[in-house]
């Protein structure tokens, strides 16, 4: 059996598959049938929310084009059928494109409303030809800057319009227009529209916010309906004379007809229309895609939560389950209830080519242009939508609303859809956006795209924002800082920012001023160097050694760099290209065909001044003979079968010797003539796949590691001590002085499944496995317990009960490593600190202890997980040593409540002794 390597059961029982009901495919089993439209009652329920919400905000839309009335449920309703039955993103909720409410309001003056249908119907057939040419991805490679500042702008003007209807005028042909109306608007306005306006503000506002009960069933009516129906019943008493919703005769309703005008004026708006629509429909797919995800991750961290709970207080014993040809046997569990569906990415070329149809069909009926709108979406997801019969019916209800509640609509205030669609426009100005704009450094592309839409137009405005960008990123390339300093005689250059031909005349400057004959030292701290900058510093460098002088290069941190060729692709070199390290175990390829097929010469010797790409795409390899390979997938069909261990370990220890060696080999010679000096003793599982170099970012001489089974340390006194282990305890922390030690468990051990699976025959003599596993007992009775709280992980609960065991074993080991009497001396002389470390394999995520628990000191045993950005926070709370055997591996403890001592605790899996009910303290 493998050591800590999951085992695999080849045969489950029946009732472990999943019904024909829940939609997953089994194996060989016909594939569902995708065909059949399902109602679900949460779809049916949240598709009156959204119709509740889409009525007000598709005439709203309509009043602030000065568009007919009835184009807005027009496209609210194929947007809603159409578009959700076709479209890849199925919670998304379509209709009426707020961004495009000024461009469409534009063209509405200038060409009139049956040219703009046509205007629609083309943009329309663009969004379909860009569909099928999968260009959606394309459409979001534009700087997020540029989306959201198009957005703002398009929010602004949108305010500054409606703002004129609220206090009782109309708007003008700009926003520019508008904002120069205002003084004049507000000297002679009159009470009732504002008072109207004001009320439905209020409304949109505080109807979220109201508190306890009442607020909570009251919230359950969309915000948008409350604050239209709220402000109608109002000026119905109050206002009797306010400007209404005037919904024309359907047999008055205009079609499109052929566009008249300027054939480029034409096709810049047909393109501003499928711009503005395309990005707004992706950029919400993606947000309903992140909502559906967040709510599907809710649920199933509830469910988890749910099935551990029954799991563990249902323990009382071994686990047997039994299988045979007519099922499962009388000790089998019962069937688990069918998982939910997984949460599907959009497909948004099939979404782009959807909103196509949708705008070409209601083009030609005479509608609005439609696009995916977030506010629409974000309700539906947030109603429980689970498919696209939410979408479709709430296009359904639109429609029977325009025919039966006409009478109803008119009723509605000019002024109250005003106020609501002031505020959609307001709240397209994201302050979470403006501050990530301005963190990156991007405020400048942002303001500049803003200040277009507003002036311009749209596309203008997109356009001078995307010029901004290009001249914000050439500055940013060419912004190359070169500094020298001298000490000693030795010139120290220090090269900040990316190196590139911008940077080549001053480099040139900069190192024809250094003493020929003289030493000096090259820092590059950069992530990018061309090839003209990287002839130069090598023709320098020969140039300088030739007469005499001596050159080092060294990255950011100040390692020395073997090679000015590593610092062409990356500011630091690593040791060993760890990943595809496999790859030359795919024999049958000569070193003539590969260079005949890649169109390259011989391979240089390692010595040569010649520049390796290590990027993943370009990831090469030397197999034993010397040949270059390249690595491919490991189930492609021409993948070889795996060589045998001989060979790989001459394969590998060839590969060391050509690349690693010249490039360890003075650090190795250092630490062989001053001994090793290990900053750390860690211990850690024999598992293949932790390897604690990588995870820990060390190297050569910092950690003193140990390695078993389990991660284990049997304790002291234990009936049959491992003196191995004890050994390397005393050896580290008596000999070595060590300065801290670490006990690292990992996901998925194979040790710590045995302990929680069946227990050997007592009959039978126990086998060297089980004779060591025997230590890990205590773990399992700790994870029964109910004196101590459980193990757990910060930010989400335990996977299942394996991962449950391998965080409680890593602290169970603390506290044998306690027991030590070398380690219980050097801890209460203070030099000595003890860490719990747990990692994730499969998401490569490590996690610390807190500080308090590792210590012994805490009953809250709450492991924390490591970000990539903790290294520097936590420098400060450790040695140099440490930080560098564990760079960035220390997160600092937040404060929590601490654990309940006397918490009922459950019987882990295998345990007769122990039964509770679970009670988990906060996570």
């Amino acid at each position: 059996m493998s050591a800590c390597v999951p085992t695999r059961h080849d045969r489950t029982s029946r009732s472990s598959r999943p019904p024909r009901a829940s939609g997953i495919k089994r194996p060989h089993s016909p594939p569902p049938r995708g065909g059949r439209f399902r109602i679900a009652g949460a779809d049916l329920s949240a598709s009156i929310t959204v119709f509740l919400l889409a009525v007000p905000m598709s005439l709203g839309l309509a009043v602030a084009m000065d568009a007919p009335l009835e184009a807005g449920l027009i496209s609210a309703a194929i947007g809603g059928v159409v578009a959700g039955l076709l479209g890849g993103t199925p919670l998304q909720v379509s209709g009426p494109s707020a961004g495009l409410t000024v461009v469409t309001a534009e063209l509405i003056q200038i060409y009139g409303w049956r040219t703009t249908c046509a205007i629609t119907i083309g943009a329309g057939l663009l969004q379909i030809l860009l569909g099928s040419l999968r260009a959606a991805r394309s459409a979001l490679a534009v700087s997020p800057a540029i989306v959201h500042g198009t957005l703002a702008g398009i929010g602004v003007a949108i305010a500054l319009a409606q703002l004129q209807i609220v206090l009782g005028g109309s708007p003008q042909s700009s926003a520019v227009a508008n904002a120069l109306a205002l003084p004049d608007q507000l000297g002679r306005v009159s009470p009732a529209a504002p008072l109207i306006g004001v009320l439905t503000i209020a409304v949109l506002v505080l109807w979220p916010r109201i508190p306890g009960r009442i607020g909570r069933v009251v919230r359950r009516i969309p915000v948008a309906l409350a604050a239209v129906v709220t402000a109608t019943a109002v000026a119905a008493i109050t206002a009797p004379g306010i400007a209404r919703v005037d919904l024309p005769s359907w047999r008055s309703h205009a079609l499109p007809e052929m566009p008249h005008g300027p054939v480029l004026a034409l096709a810049t708006a047909v393109l501003t229309v499928m711009l503005v629509a395309s990005l707004e429909s992706l950029l919400a797919a993606v947000a309903v895609d992140k909502l559906s995800a967040d709510r599907a991750g809710g649920q199933a961290a509830a469910r988890s939560k749910a099935d551990l709970t029954s799991a563990s207080s249902s323990a009382s014993g071994p686990v047997s389950v039994s299988v045979s040809a007519q099922g499962p046997g009388p000790s089998s569990p019962s069937p688990p209830d069918p998982p939910d569906p997984p949460v599907r990415r959009s497909d948004l070329d099939r979404e782009l080519r959807a909103q196509g149809i949708a705008n070409t069909l209601s083009g030609l009926v005479g509608g609005l242009a439609v696009s995916g709108g977030a506010v629409r979406s974000s309700a539906n997801v947030r109603a429980g939508a689970t498919g696209r019969a939410s979408t479709v019916l709430h296009g359904v209800w639109v429609v029977l609303a325009a025919g039966l509640l006409v009478t109803a609509l008119e009723q509605i205030p000019l002024a109250a859809l005003a106020a609501l669609v002031m505020m959609v426009g307001i709240q397209m100005v994201s302050f979470a956006h403006i501050r990530n704009v301005h963190k990156h450094r991007e405020f400048l592309v942002y303001g500049a795209t803003i200040t277009g839409v507003l002036l311009f137009g749209v596309l203008k405005g997109v356009v001078i924002g995307i010029a901004v960008a290009v001249a914000v990123a050439l500055h940013r390339l060419a912004r190359t800082r070169i500094t020298v300093t001298e000490q000693d005689g030795q010139h120290l250059v220090v090269v900040q920012g990316q190196l590139t031909f911008l940077a080549v005349p001053r480099l040139s400057r900069v190192l024809a001023r250094l003493p020929q004959d003289g030493d000096a030292v090259v820092e590059l701290d950069g992530f990018f160097m061309d090839h003209a900058a990287y002839e130069t510093i090598q023709d320098w460098s020969i140039a300088q050694t030739a007469h005499g002088g001596r050159v080092v290069f060294t990255g950011r941190s100040g390692g020395r760099i073997a090679e000015p060729a590593s610092a062409a692709h990356s500011c630091c070199r690593p040791w060993t290209p760890w990943r595809n390290h496999h790859c030359h175990d795919r024999p049958g390829q000569t070193p003539e065909s590969h260079h005949a097929r890649l169109g390259t010469g011989p391979a240089r010797d390692s010595g040569s001044n010649s520049v390796e790409d290590r990027s993943p795409e370009h990831h090469t390899s030397h197999n034993a003979l010397g040949a270059h390979s390249t690595p491919g997938p490991a189930d492609s069909p021409t993948a070889a079968p795996r060589r045998t261990g001989g060979n790989r370990l001459f394969s590998g220890l060839s590969s060391f010797q050509r690349n690693t060696a010249p490039l360890v080999r003075e650090e190795l010679a250092r630490l062989a003539r001053e001994g090793q000096r290990p900053s750390q003793l860690f211990i850690t599982c024999a598992d293949s796949r932790l390897v604690t170099s990588m995870i820990t970012a060390s190297g050569p001489g910092d950690l003193f590691t140990v390695r078993n089974i389990g991660n284990l340390v049997p304790p002291p006194d234990a009936e049959s001590s491992d003196d191995s282990v004890g050994a390397a305890i005393e050896y580290a922390v008596d000999v070595l002085k060590v300065e801290s030690i670490t006990v690292c468990g990992h996901s998925g051990c194979g040790a710590m499944q045995a302990l929680l699976g069946s227990k050997p025959d007592p009959d039978t003599p126990l086998t060297s496995l089980w004779r060591w596993l025997r230590h890990g007992l205590p773990s399992l009775e700790r994870m029964a317990s109910r004196h101590h709280a459980w193990a757990r992980i910060s930010g989400r609960l335990p996977a299942d009960a394996v991962e449950q065991l391998c965080l409680t074993n890593v602290v169970q080991q603390l506290d044998h490593l306690r027991a030590h009497g070398p380690v219980a001396r050097r801890l209460a002389e203070g030099t000595l600190q003890l860490h719990g470390m747990y990692f994730h394999v499969g998401e490569a995520q490590a996690y610390l202890l807190a500080e308090g628990a590792s210590a012994g000191l805490a009953l809250d045993e709450v492991f924390d997980r490591v970000d990539p950005g903790d290294a520097h926070a936590s420098s400060d709370s450790h040695t140099p040593a440490d930080s560098h055997a564990l760079a960035g591996s220390h997160a600092p403890a937040g404060s929590r409540s601490p654990g309940d001592a006397d918490t009922p605790r459950p019987a882990a899996p295998g345990d007769p002794a122990g039964s509770g009910e679970l009670e988990r303290t906060g996570v």
